[in-house]
């Protein structure tokens, strides 16, 4: 018999018989039950041949007999009424009727083991102190043997340790269910809170890559008109730079939607696993800058060590926006993108020689409007390093700023050394290139 617990277990859903984990019986049935078996145990005396010299089984005695074990239906509600019920009914019994004796008392030990199991402590100590003190005086009136009284004191104690070895092994069980179910709550927010992170990665990757292209495009489709009017081969050149601009577009957008694909016959199907782009990339991106009319300079200073992939598409994105917002909103004809290499931290540095923080780019940027340069914090912060936006050189232009830890990094340092890329370098804190 297992499970017997008051309300505060909620009514004893652990079971009873055996206490198997993850038995589900109505606590009434389980009582029901309980009694039933009680039931037939007493009847036993009352069935089976008796000799001439014992008492007589009569109705009279076995309907006390069962008035005894009725009370047992309702243990769980009041375990202590119960016990004081049973031990009242055979005090009866034995004085009144002169009746077939039982070989053990069974109600009173399984009234006794539900008030071990069920009652707060200090009633269950005064129940039992009770209890045993109603022993002593019962059984010098039955045979007043020592080994009865022993026996008796046995079976009435094993059945309190077995009622509190009960609680504690609920209690136990209880405790581990909770935290089993704390840790699937915590999980289950883990796993909301990475889908969180991941649409807001790919929502940040899709701003980037968009914005980027649309504003290069933008940009070309509207020079396009004056050049085939004045000059023929720059207008061909702005429209193959459209295409070539909305191609990689593209390109970037399949590698970054393809992680939302699934097949039915796998857990990511045929999705396209392109690799982010990084800094071995950023001579194409800059160059397709170029192509809008923007000149811009390269510059790395140090020498380019081995960088995470990770690190790398921070770069990309980060120098991708910066130029991006110099297109749209900084009227800039030149840009100077820096990177520096040192043994613990890359730092990126966009400079433009744009209208500065007093245009909207500025006012985007500098204020925290945009999402733009919000993303490029973001995304600097996920990586543990620092991002700075606000006005260029000497108050001109408009400077992002950013600086990326990293492990494994080159030991060695150098001075700034523009790389050969097409550019030219910087003068008074503006990019000149071709």
């Amino acid at each position: 018999m297992t499970g017997i617990r008051l309300p505060r277990l909620r009514t004893g859903a652990r079971g009873a018989g055996g206490g198997a984990r993850g038995v589900r019986a109505h606590p009434f049935l389980v009582d029901l039950g309980i009694t039933l078996l009680v039931q037939a145990a007493v009847t036993m005396p009352f069935v089976v041949p008796r000799a001439p010299s014992l008492p007589e089984a009569t109705w009279t005695a076995y309907g006390l007999t069962t008035l005894s074990v009725l009370p047992l239906l309702w243990r769980r509600r009041a375990p202590v009424a119960v016990l004081l019920a049973v031990l009242a009914a055979g005090g009866l019994y034995r004085f009144a009727v002169d009746g077939p004796g039982q070989p053990l008392p069974y109600q009173g030990l399984v009234a006794f083991y539900t008030v071990a199991v069920a009652s707060p402590p200090m009633k269950r100590f005064a129940v039992t102190a009770l209890t045993f003190a109603v022993i002593f005086p019962s059984v010098a009136y039955n045979t007043g043997e020592a080994r009865e009284l022993l026996f008796t004191l046995f079976v009435f104690g094993a059945a309190y340790a077995f009622g509190r070895l009960t609680d504690t092994r609920q209690r136990y069980t209880a405790a581990m269910e909770d935290r089993a179910a704390q840790l699937e709550r915590a999980n289950r927010i883990e796993a909301e809170q990475a889908a969180a992170r991941e649409r807001a990665r790919i929502a940040r990757e899709m701003h980037d890559i968009l914005s980027h292209a649309v504003s290069l495009m933008v940009v070309q489709a509207e020079a396009g008109p004056v050049a085939v009017r004045t000059a023929p081969e720059r207008a061909e050149a702005a429209f193959d730079a459209i295409s070539e601009t909305g191609r990689e577009a593209m390109r970037q957008l399949r590698g970054i939607l393809g992680v939302l694909r699934e097949d039915p016959d796998g857990p990511r199907g045929d999705a396209p696993r392109s690799p982010q782009p990084g800094t071995a990339e950023l001579p194409e991106l800059l160059e397709r800058v170029r192509g809008s009319g923007l000149r811009v300079v390269h510059e790395v200073v140090g020498p380019a060590g081995p960088v995470p992939d990770a690190i790398g598409a921070t770069v990309y994105r980060v120098v991708q926006e910066a130029l991006t917002n110099t297109v749209r909103h900084a009227g800039a004809t030149a840009a100077t993108v820096r990177l520096e290499y040192a043994p613990d931290a890359l730092r990126v540095t966009v400079v433009d020689d744009g209208r500065g923080a007093a245009g909207p780019y500025g006012e985007a940027g500098t204020h925290g409007k945009g999402h733009g340069l919000m993303g490029v914090r973001e995304r600097v912060a996920a990586h543990g390093g620092s991002a700075h936006t606000g006005a260029g050189p000497g108050g001109r232009g408009f400077r992002v700023a950013v600086r990326l830890p990293l492990t494994g990094a080159g030991d060695g340092t150098g001075t700034a050394a523009p790389v050969v890329d097409g550019a030219a370098p910087a003068v008074d804190g503006a990019a000149v290139g071709r």
